[in-house]
């Protein structure tokens, strides 16, 4: 029963997060927190985590580590499948059909249609990744007085270093974990 679960959450996930994997967030924390309690909030953020940091595509990453959580390598497989598994049906058919009426503006007006849902997809996943690291599992709901400085202070540190100085993202994700290793063992 955990495998069809797993699959069919899954498809929903890859069914419905167009504009890739940040879209997906929501969606899997919706899915995986909500629907089935598979995991806590901060698993969440963390299998979150280890899927920016890994190789791969954020929402397939992310449905390979709920599926091992949930029901070890088959629970992986089946829940990378569920997530894949809609996108190649819709790939194929919208290819298709894009190449057919390409030229058409009601397409490109679609298009620019979901563009603003996929926005706010991606930042209402960011705000909840932000509120859990900066006040922890319970988030903005712990209080201000909880807010982690340590967390706060590397966050407003890449942020700057990323947006003024733009180096490699892989750069500064090494050394915000050296930075938290330091840090969290010194306070």
């Amino acid at each position: 029963m955990v495998y069809l679960d797993l699959l069919l959450a899954f498809f929903q996930i890859g069914l419905f997060s167009i504009g890739g994997g940040y879209a997906a967030m929501p969606l899997i924390q919706h899915q995986a927190i909500e629907v089935h309690s598979w995991l806590t909030m901060a698993q969440f953020a963390d299998i979150m985590t280890i899927s920016e940091m890994t190789p791969g595509p954020i929402a397939i990453n992310s449905a390979t580590f709920v599926g091992i959580q949930v029901a070890g390598i088959p629970g992986a497989l089946v829940a990378t499948l569920g997530c894949i598994l809609p996108a190649c049906f819709i790939v194929t058919f919208l290819a298709f059909i894009y190449y057919k009426a390409r030229g058409l503006s009601s397409v490109q007006g679609i298009l620019k249609g979901i563009r603003p849902a996929v926005i706010a997809m991606i930042a209402s996943a960011a705000l909840s990744l932000i509120s859990m690291a900066l006040y922890g599992a319970d988030g903005i709901s712990a209080g201000l007085e909880t807010i982690d400085i340590i967390a706060a202070g590397l966050f407003i540190a890449s942020f700057a270093i990323l947006r003024i100085w733009k180096p490699n993202p892989i750069a500064v994700m090494a050394g915000c974990g050296l930075a938290g290793i330091i840090l969290y063992q010194l306070f």
